[in-house]
């Protein structure tokens, strides 16, 4: 995974931050950041429940190592097999370094928009890739199941992109697609939302972080987005599991590694996006490692991070613009 733990990216006035895989020079951010914790939700929309059975029997299916094209083609194969199942009519998308796939569910009002959720579910090199990024590819399977027949105002696209770590590659060549972009409202990226830790200091934090932005457990989910578009970062909220919004000013411009998911080509569009993410390396020993597998999965935590973006891309569906 080419992310970076785009949740803590940005607290530090007047530098730079890291990313999920790199240690960066301290660099100039033009205001200070807020950190916000949602307390308050939104008016309350009934959304139905995900499934931890189903979420579980993703992970197993699509856990190993999906790295070389034969491994990612088992992996589609599934995929594109679990949304026909659904009611859904997946079409793929080639591009030179692999192949995306999409699914869309029309929204009863025409002039709506478009959402659209997606996950990347490629894996590096010898890792079964069950948190990065089988949680977000199971969770968007989930989704699938829960809005087949579920009507909203918008509609709802499902993308599912390859090659996203050795470059973004899926997602760039989606965006550079002008028809993928029409009428779209907004994206919501997962990659890794599967891991939790609860000891004192097993969540880690990039050097110069603010005392008073600092948890010591990693027991919070975290949504990263840009600042033109707090709507989005507006839909997350849970009364059981703690989430953090993060408004990132400028698209990142002067903070160019948080541009290292499959968000920000969205971004570069012009189009608002968030990243949601259980921070990844900053919390996970498992993180691109071979113990990434279902068993080092939090059952709880997963489950409750499926329902947060289940109960957002909900409230993001119902708006009629």
């Amino acid at each position: 995974m080419s992310k970076l733990i785009l949740f803590l990216l940005l607290l530090v006035l007047g530098m730079g931050l890291v990313s999920s895989k790199f240690l960066v020079a301290p660099k100039p951010v033009v205001a200070p950041i807020e950190i916000k914790q949602k307390v308050a939700a939104p008016p309350v929309v009934s959304t139905p429940k995900v499934s931890e059975i189903y979420l579980f029997e993703h992970l197993q299916k699509l856990q190993g190592d999906r790295s070389t094209n034969q491994n990612r083609t088992f992996a589609r194969n599934y995929i594109t097999a679990s949304l026909k199942s659904l009611g859904w009519s997946p079409s793929l998308q080639r591009f030179a370094d692999g192949i995306n796939i999409v699914a869309e569910r029309l929204g009863t009002s025409p002039k709506a928009g478009t959402i659209i959720v997606a996950a990347h579910y490629d894996t590096v090199p010898s890792s079964p890739g069950a948190d990065d990024n089988a949680s977000g590819v199971a969770t968007l399977l989930e989704i699938a199941r829960i809005f087949s027949n579920l009507s909203t105002p918008q509609t709802l696209k499902l993308v599912f992109f390859d090659a996203e770590e050795i470059g973004l590659r899926g997602s760039l060549a989606f965006t550079a697609n002008k028809a993928n972009l029409a009428n779209l409202n907004g994206v919501v990226v997962m990659d890794m939302i599967g891991f939790g830790c609860y000891t004192p200091g097993c969540q880690k934090y990039p050097p110069g972080l603010p005392v008073f932005a600092q948890r010591d457990h990693g027991d919070f989910l975290a949504v990263v987005g840009d600042a033109e578009h707090l709507q989005l970062l507006n839909a997350f909220n849970s009364p059981t599991l703690p989430v953090i919004t993060l408004p990132i000013p400028l698209k990142g411009l002067f903070t160019p590694d948080v541009l290292r998911s499959d968000h920000a080509p969205f971004w570069y569009q012009g189009i608002g996006a968030v990243l949601v993410t259980d921070t990844a390396n900053l919390r996970s020993p498992h993180y691109h490692q071979s113990s990434d597998t279902v068993a080092n999965i939090d059952r709880s935590f997963f489950t409750g991070a499926a329902q947060v973006v289940v109960n957002a891309t909900h409230r993001l569906l119902q708006r009629q613009a």
